[in-house]
């Protein structure tokens, strides 16, 4: 009580030049100054950035916790969002510049009465370029952001984002990008909604708050009229996804769904296409309110056995459980079982010795079954295609 409206979430390292137009743009939101706070988590002890913050102590209140350490997405926003004290936060990149009544927009239309909702913003001009030419301070995104954003407000029903041109989105969380999100800051702490630290590098690290956001019963939802500037900055492309895939699996060991296991082998876009059409093809191969395919691993004549394609079953409240006594009767002991199809699994490259693939795959269509033969192919030193397999 008695709070700022907003807490705006700046995770920061060396961008100094974007991080400036960010404040410049801040500085001049219609929403009053006194009714929002920007809170920097800080990975260096930099004079350039003390600076750039007091150039506008006048004009904004920002907080800054400053820490010397190397660059953590998820440990910059968590030492920030700990040291909130506004209604709602706003996480949003130093590289990204808002039109002058965003916050305010984003305040009276989602948030004014109380609303438990997360809204995702729409990010213009994103195009993972990778030019040295975004070092300089000559592009137009920086020396005319203000005639930009001023465009951006005379055309609020605009989808420059391609989020906002694709549906459905069944999978709601994949919509997440870490740039421009808000969400109730009770939520946050109600749900514990830090960032997993154990992401590094790029990207994966906001869908996986995503998706526990909306295991929270948290409604995601694209923001109408809310959008701002990406900034451009230099990017290695090819470090960032190689960065992506080490992520990727992070994400599915802990969290191994068949959600996220679609967004691991087919990207979001693939996986919101795929979802509705793959549990079709897994109800009918294993039937039932509870069914569903797994995979199980563990020890089968002395050897490391991955099993593909096991019918399971899914008792309220306990973990996913082997329909078939044959396929039990197969491991020396309870072996581990993940409810995967096996398009996607969290094991290294040839960490199992030998992969028994039942028929239940082959029943599965083109896409999906080429997409589990590739992967057990990976991670398997020796394959085996059972003919005869489990009675569903």
């Amino acid at each position: 009580m008695g709070g700022p409206k907003l807490s705006v979430v700046i995770p920061y390292k060396q961008r100094l030049r974007n991080f400036r137009v960010a404040l410049a743009a801040l500085a001049e939101q219609t929403l009053p100054a006194h009714e929002f706070e920007i809170v920097v988590g800080a990975l260096e002890y930099s004079p350039e950035y003390l600076e750039a913050c007091r150039e506008y102590a006048d004009r904004l209140t920002v907080v800054s916790v400053l820490v010397d350490e190397e660059w953590n997405l998820s440990r910059s926003r968590n030492l920030a969002l700990r040291q909130v004290s506004g209604e709602v936060v706003v996480f949003l990149d130093a590289d990204l510049a808002l039109p002058p009544r965003c916050l305010e927009t984003v305040y009276d239309r989602y948030y004014a009465d109380g609303q438990n909702v997360c809204v995702v913003g729409q990010i213009v001009g994103l195009d993972g370029r990778s030019d040295r030419e975004a070092e300089t301070a000559d592009l137009p995104e920086h020396q005319r952001f203000r005639e930009l954003l001023t465009a951006l407000e005379a055309a609020p029903d605009e989808r420059h984002d391609k989020r906002w041109r694709f549906d459905p989105f069944v999978l709601p969380w994949t919509l997440v990008w870490g740039a421009f999100i808000v969400v109730p800051t009770a939520s946050v702490r109600r749900h514990g909604l830090l960032f997993d630290e154990g992401f590094r590098g790029w990207g994966g690290e906001d869908q996986e708050w995503g998706y526990r956001v909306h295991a929270a019963g948290i409604p995601i939802v694209r923001g109408q009229d809310v959008y701002g500037l990406h900034l451009p900055h230099v990017r290695d492309v090819s470090s960032n996804f190689r960065e992506f895939d080490v992520n990727m699996d992070h994400f599915l060991t802990k969290w191994p769904v068949l959600d996220v296991e679609l967004f691991r082998a087919f990207d979001m876009w693939g996986a919101n296409r795929s979802y509705e059409e793959i549990r079709h093809e897994i109800a009918a191969i294993a039937p039932g309110p509870k069914g569903a395919l797994g995979v199980a691993r563990g020890t089968v004549d002395g050897r490391d056995t991955l099993v593909v394609g096991v019918p399971l079953t899914a008792p309220a409240g306990g973990p996913p459980e082997i329909v078939d006594p044959a396929v039990r009767g197969l491991f020396e002991a309870s072996p581990r079982v993940l409810p995967l199809v096996g398009l996607a699994l969290p094991f290294a490259g040839e960490s199992v010795e030998e992969c028994r693939v039942l028929p239940t795959v082959a029943r599965l269509s083109e896409r999906y079954r080429k997409a589990v033969l590739d992967e057990v192919s990976r991670i398997a030193r020796r394959v085996v295609t059972e003919t005869v397999g489990p009675a569903v």
